[in-house]
């Protein structure tokens, strides 16, 4: 066992921050999907020249970028989810902006809605873009003058918008009731492919979270047709080549995921062990209940802390300066906070440079953009588009759309001074990222390295049954099937808790060498699974 070195101060990296990566796959489906959904209901305000209350049908209008990542059955809850958790913070803002006009008391608030929000996002995994957009609704609402005899009507308004939201991102079902599981499957298949290909550490990263990714598509769906069953056997393709890259054709691989972007069939592939268990792995995992979610809470008290601490710290800070919008301090504040504080150090660095560089954008749209309502609302329209499509090549890219846009959506109720909205804008930033990181640095996660030790033992229990379940000559081939699978997750949340571990400012060393040596057994007994599947194949052609 590698000793215990004392904590040591880690160095905060700036190379690579800002470089561009390739766009995600579907980049065009949040973009489209955000433009669909809120194009109908401001569009309809412009007609009734009531376009001060675009904020809050904005507030349903924005769940359209949730989900599309998940099956449809788990996106219909999803998203279902999110429409009543974006209304419920709605709720909560205008309440307090209806009881009270202190600044002070509604950043108070609004620190703590934030916290709530983020520990929620990430205990229930809802994925990108996560808690800042239920931050930005509810803390632009506490500011908002309101009655409580408005609310209501602001609430109906927010949750007719979010209906139109839900059917717009359920709508591709219609056509392609497929299409997210195929898309996981292929690029588990391409990573797959790309591994066997170069058998580097990080594209056996890459491969062990894709091919994590499309099982958790592929468990999420509730129908159980053919065409599921022959994408859980290219999935299962993906492990093999993962546990053994020598055996693997990346060529073959490649193949199967260009027909899954197709409109053709799945491709259908011979099973990896008899007929009737070829598929019992998945149905165990997918009989096993979820961990609750509040006991996933848990780990996530530092994130929810920090969060608290800096949005309070930043929204305070920016009254104490004088700024007129305090509430975008906090909202930056609250979008910094990743896994761990090298991560956050990166999101603050993209998120300043997004947001000086959106400045001049507004400037530059603004004169098109005062031309009259309509004017205003489709230029709100074209920089939602560019946001999504660009925030996944890099944070920083989006965030020069998204400056504008948010400064426009401040614009719906009255056209304001752009030298003050500017002025706002650039000071909240600097003031929100440098708190918000300041109270990052001072709340660690002192608790990461625990995590590690739980993981490393969790591999290595998932190893032992794993090896033992090989070593069993009447072990079912579902049975290996399901150990296998096991092992593969343990690995995966291994990195995963290892990395976010890595990544903290003030943490006692890691043992790194306990780690390599847990990954490299669990790929060896990982590729033992394969290969004793292959006799079962083998048996089962000779039978």
């Amino acid at each position: 066992m590698s000793s215990i070195r004392p904590p040591r101060v880690r160095r905060l990296p700036l190379s690579g921050v800002l470089r561009v990566g390739r766009p995600s796959d579907i980049w065009f489906k949040p973009a489209l999907s955000v433009v669909a959904s809120v194009a109908p209901p401001n569009l309809t305000l412009v007609a009734l020249g009531r376009l001060d209350l675009a904020v809050y049908a904005m507030a349903g209008s924005v769940c359209a970028l949730y989900a599309h990542n998940r099956p449809y059955a788990a996106r219909a809850r999803v998203l279902a989810g999110v429409v009543l958790g974006m209304i419920g913070g709605l709720a909560v803002a205008l309440v307090a902006a209806s009881l009270t006009d202190g600044a002070v008391v509604l950043v108070t608030v609004g620190a703590l809605l934030a916290a709530v929000q983020k520990a929620l996002c990430d205990a229930t995994r809802i994925g990108p873009p996560a808690n800042v957009i239920f931050t930005f609704v509810s803390s632009a609402a506490l500011f908002a003058p309101q009655t409580l005899e408005q609310v209501p009507g602001h609430l109906a308004l927010a949750a007719v918008a979010g209906a139109w939201a839900w059917i717009v991102c359920m709508a591709p079902g219609l056509v392609r009731p497929h299409g997210p599981e195929r898309r996981a499957t292929a690029l588990a298949l391409d990573a797959a492919a790309a591994y066997a290909g170069t058998a580097e550490a990080e594209a056996r990263a890459r491969t062990a979270a894709a091919v994590r990714a499309a099982w958790q598509a592929l468990l999420s769906a509730s129908d159980r047709s053919g065409s599921r069953r022959a994408l859980e056997r290219l999935v299962v393709r993906a492990e093999v080549a993962l546990a053994a890259p020598a055996d693997t054709e990346p060529e073959r691989l490649r193949a199967w995921a260009r027909e899954l972007r197709g409109s053709g069939p799945v491709p259908r592939v011979d099973a990896l062990g008899e007929e009737a268990g070829e598929l019992f792995g998945v149905e165990a995992e997918r009989a096993t209940p979820a961990p609750p979610v509040w006991r996933r809470l848990g780990p996530l008290a530092p994130l929810a802390a920090r969060t608290a601490l800096g949005c309070a710290l930043a929204g305070h800070a920016s009254l104490a300066i004088g700024v007129g919008r305090p509430y975008w301090a906090l909202v930056t504040a609250a979008s910094l906070y990743q896994a761990n504080t090298t991560l956050t150090w990166s999101r603050a660095v993209q998120r300043v440079v997004g947001n000086l560089v959106g400045v001049p954008a507004f400037v530059a749209v603004a004169p098109l953009a005062h031309l009259g309502p309509l004017a205003l609302v489709l230029c709100c329209l074209a920089l939602s588009f560019g946001a999504e499509a660009l925030i996944s090549r890099n944070y920083w890219l989006g965030s020069v759309c998204v400056t504008p846009l948010a400064l426009f959506v401040t614009e719906f109720a009255r056209l304001e001074r752009p030298g003050e909205l500017i002025t706002d804008r650039v000071v909240d930033t600097l003031v929100g990222a440098l708190v918000g990181f300041l109270a990052a640095v001072a709340v660690t996660n002192r608790r990461a390295g625990d995590r590690v030790e739980r993981a490393l033992a969790a591999v290595e229990r998932a190893r032992t049954h794993a090896a033992r379940t090989v070593a069993d000559a009447s072990a079912a081939p579902g049975a290996l099937d399901s150990a296998r699978r096991d092992l593969a997750a343990a690995l995966v949340g291994l990195r995963a808790t290892a990395d976010t571990a890595a990544g903290e400012w003030w943490q006692r060393s890691l043992p790194e060498e306990r780690v390599v040596r847990a990954e490299r057994a669990g790929h060896r007994t990982l590729a033992a699974t394969v290969r004793r599947q292959g006799r079962h194949v083998a048996e089962d052609v000779r039978a």
